[in-house]
């Protein structure tokens, strides 16, 4: 059996070497912290350093700061809004249709059957193109009494020449006694008989001219007819359909020229007096919501419409772009109600981002930066270069007045994340 004194130095040993475990786990714990410590991202290093709650209290693309160099390279300038009032902006429906001034719609002029249709809806066409050929017995007809009128006419002036001539001839033999005075007065009569039916083959050939213009310059002695484009513009129907019998006066096409349209309105009685010849008024579409056009008011209703008590309106808009299609339903604006309190700002400062209607709002720093967000805000009226905003501001606010582009194409680049590398 071992004495006492030969296992106490072994329970020595054996306490010492876990003494030496323990504090090796010890230093690999602070050595493990340490590396993690290490991977925190350092201002200024590479690294995807994470957002810290103060970065993300904005969302991306609703602030931005510009040094002030940056603001003076974009000419951005702020200021406090004015408040004022601005009477009340009521809306009506309205809609778009073709500009009949400029809108021919092509029929036929005479009786027969559709040949060639050389256009489709929504085509392009240019002045003097062929639309529609049709065959018209009519329009044959017609060309051929145009030429016999034409014949007939040229044998009446040389009848009418050869007249002249014995009339003339008559007076000299007379004068030379060599006939006797009834050969002269026969001579003068036959003359002035020849000038009237060379009169009478004049207005012949006008008739058969005039007949055969109505039914297409391009007729032909074979019966066709070519039907052109009066002016370039875009074909907005075709009715016409090859190898169809059609009456006179059967619709073919329609073109028209879009480069304006007509907005029409039917105001009730109420806002009667909110439109006027001459004036402007703004309207949007649901195809482009965000945007707002204008037209010019061209014609005002005489009188209201006794069955729905409305006031009919006609407003001319400018469609160079071609944005605008006939037929569009629109929502127009009237100031016509009572007034009402509003932040008046410049129209640059109000801008269209991302669907909506914004302004920015500038916070200056005292380094010459500053830091702008956005702020949708509802616009009521327009005038003078001036906007009333009803609804998004508040006395006090400093929002960009100009510049505000430049401000909005900031937002934008930063709107995308980017990583810091």
């Amino acid at each position: 059996m071992p004495s006492v004194y030969s296992i106490r130095p072994r329970a020595l040993a054996l306490l010492l070497a876990m003494a030496a475990c323990t504090g090796r786990t010890s230093e690999k714990g602070e050595t493990t912290k340490a590396a993690g410590d290490a991977q925190a991202p350092v201002e200024g290093m590479g690294g995807m350093a994470m957002p810290s709650g103060k970065d993300s209290a904005a969302a991306p693309g609703t602030e931005v700061t510009l040094t002030a160099a940056q603001i003076r390279h974009g000419g951005i300038a702020w200021q406090a809004v004015t408040m004022g009032t601005t009477s009340a902006v009521v809306t009506v429906p309205g809609q778009l249709v073709p500009n009949e001034d400029r809108t021919t719609r092509l029929g036929a002029p005479a009786p027969g059957r559709v040949g060639r249709v050389a256009v489709r809806p929504g085509d392009r066409v240019a002045r003097g193109r062929v639309l529609v050929t049709l065959h018209s017995p009519e329009a044959g007809a017609a060309q051929s009494d145009l030429a016999k009128a034409q014949a007939e006419l040229t044998s009446r002036r040389a009848q009418a020449g050869y007249m002249k001539s014995a009339r003339d001839r008559a007076e000299r033999l007379l004068a030379l006694k060599a006939i006797p005075r009834q050969d002269y007065e026969r001579a003068i009569a036959d003359d002035e008989l020849a000038r009237s039916a060379v009169t009478q083959a004049e207005a012949e050939l006008t008739r058969a001219r005039t007949s055969a213009e109505q039914l297409g310059a391009d007729a032909s002695a074979s019966g066709e007819i070519a039907l052109r484009a009066p002016f370039a513009g875009v074909v907005l129907d075709r009715t016409a359909v090859p190898g169809s019998v059609i009456d006179a006066g059967a619709p073919l096409v329609v073109v028209t020229d879009p480069a304006t349209l007509w907005l029409t309105v039917s105001a009730p009685e109420a806002l009667a007096g909110a439109f006027r010849t001459g004036g402007t008024i703004r309207f949007t579409v649901p195809a482009y919501s965000a945007e707002t056009f204008t037209a010019r008011v061209e014609a005002v209703g005489a009188g209201l419409d006794p069955g729905t008590r409305t006031l009919s309106v006609r407003a001319t808009v400018d469609n160079r772009t071609g944005r605008l299609k006939p037929e569009m339903l629109a929502t127009v604006a009237a100031d016509g109600g009572p007034s009402v309190p509003a932040a008046l700002v410049p129209d640059d400062a109000v801008q269209s981002s991302k669907g909506k209607t914004v302004v920015f709002i500038a916070r200056p720093q005292p380094n010459g930066a500053a830091t702008f967000a956005r702020r949708e805000v509802e616009v009521g009226s327009r005038t003078d270069g001036r906007a009333a905003i009803l609804r998004g501001l508040a006395p006090g606010d400093v929002i960009v007045i100009r510049g505000a582009f430049a401000v909005k194409a900031e937002l934008e680049k930063g709107s995308t994340p980017k990583m810091e590398m």
